[in-house]
């Protein structure tokens, strides 16, 4: 049955094999049970029941995509995606955010879901993509890994408030700060040999360390699952008839095309499953996609996509969906260990009362790090390219805004393009978004 399904032999892949790799997907992805629930609580929302949604949410999506699709491609929620999701949508308008609620952020998430999911099915999503150049693509990868690699560095201490200059170095040698530098070294030696689970292996091994020291409480291991209940279909529509919440649905539903389409390609190319250049079967893979995108903003988490993590269980030999199968059922048995992951996820305030997070921080870093690969890609010996991106990339940590770094970045590329009398290189509907943009901060703020 399962060879008649997933089509094992036609692929070079058996049951061992897959369940394997599957299993090194979710150890290598894993991590992202610790970090969601941490970042999006920040928003008001209940730490156990986004813990369990990124869980369920995350299961059920990969396994979409195993049984329709039949990709070895996990799905959970985006690094990025939480970022903007906490800072940006719902972070206070003083502090440069949206202001607008965590349900009406959820309510942003489906809707884009829903959009991307009709765009697939009738063939738009490619010109939407092809839209955008490909330096200003890969200046939103970088800048939002500049962003949450900022957070990751506040949060370990290591990057402090400094009034007249704005930022400066902490106090390397206040406790918690030392634990989030000896994880990040931890975290960074294990990657740098080779370790799949090198990211999962550096929480837990910091939460030990941090035990004796009182920076990390121990609270149990196992227990039952938390209610669902407090994010479970709490979507706000209302909220979104305004500024801030067509601007959210537009970058939600951008960034998931972007990281989408770039992962299922380079993931199935990795896996072999590209013949002449084209990917059989990719618009169910999209479909998967959106329709995960839905499914976790009902259960009450932010934007899920491929996670390029699964490439671990395409080195290890997944090859089909049945890779999924077992990916989602670690996903599910992870509810069980609601315990350890609010142990591990609970902050440490400062005798001066700074919060931190010395446990988390050091994963912010080095994932930060990872989505700066793309920055060979941008044409740096064309100012036209060069100087758009740079403002990308520059001003997603600066301002605490995946919104604004793209907004600069698209306005600026129009406005040197015509310029320089290059007008024609732009897409009617890269104008279209940057006239809109120029509105929004000049007519409707």
């Amino acid at each position: 049955m399962l060879e008649k399904y997933f089509h094992l032999s036609a692929r070079g892949t058996t049951v061992h094999t897959e369940l394997l790799g599957g299993t090194t997907t979710f150890f290598t992805l894993s991590y992202i049970i610790f970090v969601q629930p941490t970042l999006l609580s920040a928003t008001g929302m209940d730490f156990g029941a986004v813990m369990v949604a990124t869980c369920v949410a995350s299961a059920f999506a990969t396994l979409i995509m195993g049984l329709y699709a039949n990709f070895p491609i996990a799905m959970a929620p985006a690094m990025g995606h939480n970022f903007f999701f906490t800072f940006t949508v719902c972070g206070a308008i003083s502090a440069g955010g949206m202001g607008l609620p965590w349900q009406t952020a959820l309510g942003a998430v489906f809707v884009a879901g829903v959009l991307f999911l009709v765009l697939s099915r009738v063939g738009l999503r490619t010109h939407l993509l092809n839209a955008v150049p490909s330096s200003l693509k890969h200046a939103i990868a970088v800048g939002i890994g500049l962003l949450i690699s900022f957070i990751g560095f506040q949060w370990a201490g290591i990057v402090v408030d400094r009034p007249g200059i704005l930022i400066g170095l902490g106090d390397l040698t206040s406790p918690p700060t030392l634990l989030a530098l000896t994880g990040l070294a931890i975290t960074s030696i294990l990657l740098s040999l080779g370790y799949r689970a090198a990211i999962l292996l550096g929480i837990l091994v910091t939460s030990g360390l941090g035990l004796p020291f009182g920076l990390v409480t121990f609270s149990g291991i196992a227990s039952t699952p938390p209610s669902l209940t407090p994010t479970f279909f709490q979507l706000d529509f209302v909220g979104l008839f305004s500024q801030a919440g067509v601007t959210a649905i537009l970058i939600f539903f951008f960034l998931a095309v972007f990281d989408t389409i770039g992962t299922v390609i380079g993931i199935s190319t990795q896996a072999g499953l590209v013949q002449n250049g084209h990917l059989p079967h990719g618009e169910k893979a999209l479909t998967a996609d959106a329709t995960g995108i839905t499914l976790g903003a009902v259960m009450g988490t932010s934007t899920l996509t491929c996670f390029v993590e699964s490439a671990a269980g395409v080195a290890s030999g997944a090859r089909t969906g049945l890779a999924n199968i077992a990916t989602a059922g670690w996903f599910l048995l992870a509810l069980f260990f609601f315990p350890l992951v609010q142990m591990v996820s609970k902050g440490y305030v400062t005798p001066e009362g700074l919060q931190l997070n010395p446990v988390i921080a050091p994963t912010l870093i080095v994932i930060g790090s990872f989505m700066l690969n793309s920055i060979g890609e941008i044409s740096w010996k064309d100012p036209t390219e060069a100087i758009p991106a740079f403002l990308t990339m520059l001003l997603m940590p600066l301002t605490v805004s995946i919104a604004d770094g793209i907004a600069f970045g698209i306005i600026s590329y129009c406005l040197l393009k015509l310029a320089t009398g290059r007008g024609a290189e732009v897409p009617w509907l890269m104008y279209g978004f940057g006239s809109a943009l120029l509105l929004g901060y000049f007519w409707l703020s």
